[in-house]
């Protein structure tokens, strides 16, 4: 039998479409209504004592309720990473929003498929989240991974470090870090005005939902498993945050963190 053929037979066995594409419309952002939190920084949030996620960061506090965020960062947008793939008309692949694997039982082969959904207000705070589940519940997938994105939601210094600009402006990053993630290893290097965002489709999505608009970048490793991709270049974000830097280097480039609005 015809690999296409098998394949097509064991997609609609599952009940999904070759066809099948998750949409940004797709993703809702639930309001807290009638929301009831369960923990100590829920409740002060959902009483108006804390009103800034920016203090929660400083703070060092854990979000532990997706709700938290929808309170105090309302103008999230979200995109979906194009992590899965199938085959493609004449070879080649077809990238899709969803990544499928399976695994041997005794009673035959069981299948998963993982969605990765990356969140921002494109004005300093970016988040990531991925989740797995059975075929068939897209939808509710989809809703696990926007609340993982939420709840790793992180705030992203922004600012001016190239040589060749110092305008002084946030539009690029203040200084250069290194992200890993299994055998992904990417470097990120701040850019002058005009460059534009110097990086492959996937992970230009998370840069626009962080604030930032020109950067440069180099990767080694299998850049082909983009979950790692992502999940590296998350990880060098959070590095930014994780140097002391000089007052007079702050005010210099321009740096800022994440802001609300």
């Amino acid at each position: 039998m015809p690999r296409e053929i098998k394949k097509q037979e064991e997609t609609e066995e599952l009940g999904i479409k070759a066809e099948e594409e998750i949409t940004p419309e797709e993703i809702k952002i639930v309001a807290p209504a009638g929301w009831k939190p369960r923990t100590e920084l829920g409740k002060k949030v959902l009483a108006g004592e804390i009103t800034d996620i920016s203090k929660i960061f400083s703070e060092g506090l854990k979000i532990a309720e997706p709700p938290i965020v929808d309170m105090l960062v309302p103008n999230l947008e979200k995109e979906i990473i194009l992590i899965g793939g199938s085959t493609g008309k004449g070879g080649g692949i077809r990238r899709t929003p969803f990544k499928r694997t399976s695994r041997m039982h005794k009673s035959g082969r069981r299948y998963r498929i993982s969605v990765m959904i990356v969140i921002g207000n494109k004005n300093g705070y970016v988040g990531v989240g991925l989740s797995s589940g059975p075929p068939g519940k897209h939808q509710e997938i989809i809703e696990k991974s926007l609340n993982k994105a939420k709840l790793n939601l992180i705030p992203v210094r922004r600012g001016c470090g190239s040589w060749e600009c110092l305008c002084g402006t946030n539009h690029s990053i203040p200084f250069a870090v290194i992200g890993k993630s299994g055998s992904v290893k990417i470097t990120l290097l701040p850019a002058p005005k005009g460059v534009g965002l110097a990086v492959s489709d996937e992970v230009k999505k998370i840069f626009r939902l962080a604030g930032i608009s020109d950067i440069w970048s180099k990767s080694k490793g299998n850049t082909q498993m983009r979950t790692n991709l992502i999940r590296a270049t998350f990880e060098a974000l959070k590095k930014l945050n994780a140097y002391k830097i000089k007052p007079e280097y702050e005010s210099k480039s321009g740096m800022t963190i994440g802001k609300v609005g």
